[in-house]
């Protein structure tokens, strides 16, 4: 009887084992994403746990907005600016209260009644922290003349033409280090699109405005021009193309001028388009610490190194996402997509 119980113990012992805790690997296991309600991290190549967590949680910090877009963050302020394109507003979340009424109107000034897209798009801060705005309805790009911290629709025009036409209606923009400008201008703001009777430029093209505000035309073979972003050292120009039949991410090497010196496409949208739940092209784009490319496009944020290569996505759930932006730190990210205002945090 001794030894059956001693069998029994023994047997006992081993089957509590091998029903314990895995002895794998923290790298044999499997990831799996949490899923935060507005959506999930998707990771696809171990590149991308260098910049986010698979668990990071996706926060709605603002709702109800016509379509959001060009969010900058203002250090100055501890806050994010945002536009709210249809009604012609910006706004600003600060990190504690809801996101309130900045400056209206923010793109179009004039007091005719116009349909399309009237408001500010993309929004950036130049080199000596002013603020900048593609004023869709205006149809020129402009600097708001007010402190940041008192905010008035005052502008100061900046490019508003090209050899005399006028602009279709710029969308996104980024600034140099040396206050050199430079923006996309697709069609997306006029009332009627690519038929629009006031259209003037046969083309959407790609500019850069100097710091001494001469426009200079950069390349006008991108359909539907939309997002912009310069690489960490300045030199390397991207472009996002939300083009139905030609989506794609650009890169152009840039020369000591800021003109193109060569590139072409760095990541086709197509496939990620035809796969996509939400089957949007790409759209606005911002730089991470390391260089890597966060765009919006199909499906949500999709994360993609300088070699063109994807690695992960932010993926929003029914929402068609607009665009993002870091804090000073890029330890967050802020994306406008649709009526939402979200915030995901990054690795350090």
């Amino acid at each position: 009887m001794k030894i059956l119980a001693s069998i029994y113990i023994l047997l006992f012992i081993f089957f509590c084992s091998s029903c314990g805790p895995s002895t794998n690997t923290e790298k044999d296991k499997k990831i799996i994403p949490v899923d935060s309600g507005a959506g999930k991290i998707e990771i696809y190549d171990a590149g991308a746990l260098k910049l986010i967590d698979s668990n990071a949680t996706i926060e709605v910090i603002g709702r109800n907005y016509n379509w959001s877009e060009g969010p900058v963050w203002i250090p100055a302020l501890h806050s994010l600016l945002f536009s709210d394109v249809i009604e012609n507003k910006i706004y600003k979340w600060n990190e504690v209260d809801t996101p309130a009424l900045y400056l209206t109107p923010s793109g179009y000034t004039d007091t005719t009644a116009r349909n399309g897209e009237n408001g500010s798009n993309g929004l950036a801060l130049d080199a000596n922290g002013k603020l900048l705005l593609c004023q869709s309805g205006n149809r020129q790009v402009a600097r708001m003349n007010a402190a940041l911290h008192s905010p008035e629709p005052n502008y100061t025009v900046l490019s508003s033409n090209y050899n005399g036409k006028k602009f279709n209606s710029p969308n996104d923009l980024v600034a140099d280090s040396k206050n050199n400008i430079y923006f996309t201008d697709p069609v997306y703001g006029l009332p009627d699109g690519e038929q629009d009777k006031t259209r003037e430029l046969p083309f959407e093209g790609v500019y850069r405005i100097s710091a001494e505000g001469k426009t200079t035309l950069l390349i006008d073979s991108i359909p539907r021009p939309n997002g912009v972003a310069l690489s960490p050292d300045e030199k390397i120009l991207y472009i996002a193309s939300s083009d139905a039949a030609k989506p794609a991410w650009y890169a152009y090497n840039l020369d000591s001028s800021g003109k193109i010196l060569s590139g072409g496409i760095l990541l086709d949208a197509k496939p990620l388009k035809e796969k996509a739940t939400v089957k949007q092209g790409p759209d606005g784009l911002k730089i991470g610490k390391y260089g890597n490319l966060f765009c919006a496009g199909p499906d949500g944020i999709n994360i993609i190194s300088p070699a063109g290569k994807l690695l992960g996505l932010i993926k929003i759930y029914e929402r068609r996402v607009s665009n993002c932006a870091f804090d000073e730190t890029k330890q967050e990210l802020f994306i406008t997509a649709d009526d939402w205002v979200l915030k995901v945090k990054l690795h350090p």
